[in-house]
């Protein structure tokens, strides 16, 4: 018996069904707790099936095909081990320290060093949750030790953290990239200054906060530091920048592409862990096998939206969407904002590696025909994703800093403490769409 006739006929529906019909099967199969990536793949395969029969395989195996074939993409496991290295050696530490040099006794000065050192390591890696478990476990207990408002302390941490997804090189912006056709390298020219002008904005709510209510954030204690100790704090900045340098420089200066320049920064790394005496074929080890676990959730999760988005394409659905979006109004600004409505409530509950490849082939071809700059709107689409690492119920900042945290302080609480840094990146997101010349484009 043909197991396929027993299936109900979605070509028969209509493609706006068929739309409704593929958003209830990914929904509830999700709500089963299955991996996004099985669930994309499984979708795929029954509609697939169900639209144009058992010969629509190869439609599958090609779309997963120039996926994976990338050559930009080797550049994400390198940044990934780059950031794996960092954890397992004490770089960060002694960048950290360093910074205590322009902290000094400024008030809020440890929180304003946190922050700095998360773009320097964002700087280096691009990876925000081994940056966020970083600085849970450095600042986090200095700034409590203090006497630091907890909730300022909790949200510096994870909303520092959160930054490698807008300085480059991001590994969002990588993937936004390859899935919209655009050039990498102009994606983290743009993206440098929203990137600044973001952890600006932290800044400047720290030293408000400070000024206008002293006992968030105190002073650190009395005694200056000798000027032979300052000189040693400072050694712990040369490598780091150095990798920074070396990095964004040879991308920047058209020395190297993308991929060419996280293989340098590897590299950095590498020889930085040497010359630190850290350097062990243990230590190699580990970070290889936690950059395995993340680049293969990174690659299932795209192999299963671009064999969904393939499928739904082929049936005409993004067509079908992109004519709805359209349709909403004749105000550029207006189809924007929907966008980001749409991206921010899937921020909720997909990750972002799914987020980005089940929506931006529908959204860049709408944004291209609206006669907008696609590497603008990768930086837009950048910054929202910030609000999606830490907004509830699913935010993974929050996750990642409550792993290293002391049990008094609960998952609420950091989902509370992260809503003034919330409002900040909302800030910044309409201060991207209202002002499109900050990126340069």
């Amino acid at each position: 018996m043909d197991l396929l006739a027993l299936l109900p006929d979605v070509k028969a529906m209509g493609i706006e069904w068929a739309t409704f019909a593929m958003f209830v099967a990914l929904l509830g199969l999700l709500l089963t707790g299955m991996p996004l990536a099985f669930v994309t793949l499984l979708v795929a395969l029954i509609f697939a099936l169900l639209w144009f029969g058992p010969m629509a395989v190869p439609l599958i195996t090609s779309r997963i095909f120039s996926f994976v074939n990338s050559f930009v993409f080797v550049s994400v496991p390198m940044f990934v081990l780059m950031a794996a290295i960092l954890d397992k050696s004490g770089i960060a530490k002694d960048l950290f320290d360093a910074m205590r040099v322009v902290g000094g006794r400024l008030r809020g000065g440890v929180a304003i060093q946190t922050l700095l050192v998360a773009v320097v390591l964002a700087a280096m890696s691009g990876i925000i949750g081994g940056e966020v478990v970083l600085l849970g476990l450095l600042a986090l207990p200095q700034m409590l030790r203090l006497g630091y408002d907890r909730r300022l302390a909790i949200g510096v941490c994870c909303a520092g953290g959160a930054l490698g997804t807008m300085v480059p090189p991001s590994i969002v912006l990588i993937i936004y990239g390859l899935t919209a056709n655009v050039s990498i390298g102009d994606l983290f020219t743009a993206s440098f200054l929203p990137g600044l002008m973001l952890a600006s904005f932290y800044v400047v709510y720290v030293l408000v906060r400070a000024y206008l209510n002293p006992s968030v954030a105190p002073v650190p204690e009395a005694g200056e530091i000798p000027m032979a100790e300052k000189l040693r704090l400072l050694k712990g900045l040369i490598l780091p920048l150095l990798v920074v340098v070396f990095v964004l420089g040879s991308i920047y200066g058209g020395i190297a592409s993308v991929t060419e320049a996280s293989a340098v920064g590897v590299g950095g790394v590498l020889l930085s862990t040497v010359v630190r005496g850290e350097f062990s074929v243990a230590m190699l080890r580990e970070a290889a096998l936690r950059t395995l676990s993340t680049v293969g959730m990174i690659v299932w999760i795209g192999i299963g939206a671009s064999a969904l988005v393939g499928v739904f394409n082929l049936m005409g659905g993004i067509r079908f969407v992109s004519g709805l979006i359209s349709g909403i109004s004749d105000d550029p600004t207006t189809i924007v904002l929907f966008m980001m409505l749409i991206l921010f409530v899937l921020g909720m509950f997909l990750d972002w590696v799914g987020i980005a490849l089940l929506t931006m082939p529908i959204f860049v071809p709408i944004i291209r025909e609206l006669g907008l700059d696609p590497v603008w709107f990768g930086v837009v689409f950048a910054m929202n994703m910030q609000v999606s690492f830490l907004s509830p119920p699913f935010g993974p900042a929050a996750f990642y800093l409550k792993s290293v945290t002391p049990d008094d302080i609960t998952l609420a609480e950091i989902f509370r403490s992260l809503l003034p840094f919330i409002a900040l990146q909302v800030l910044a997101l309409a201060v991207l769409i209202i002002f499109p010349g900050i990126t340069g484009r």
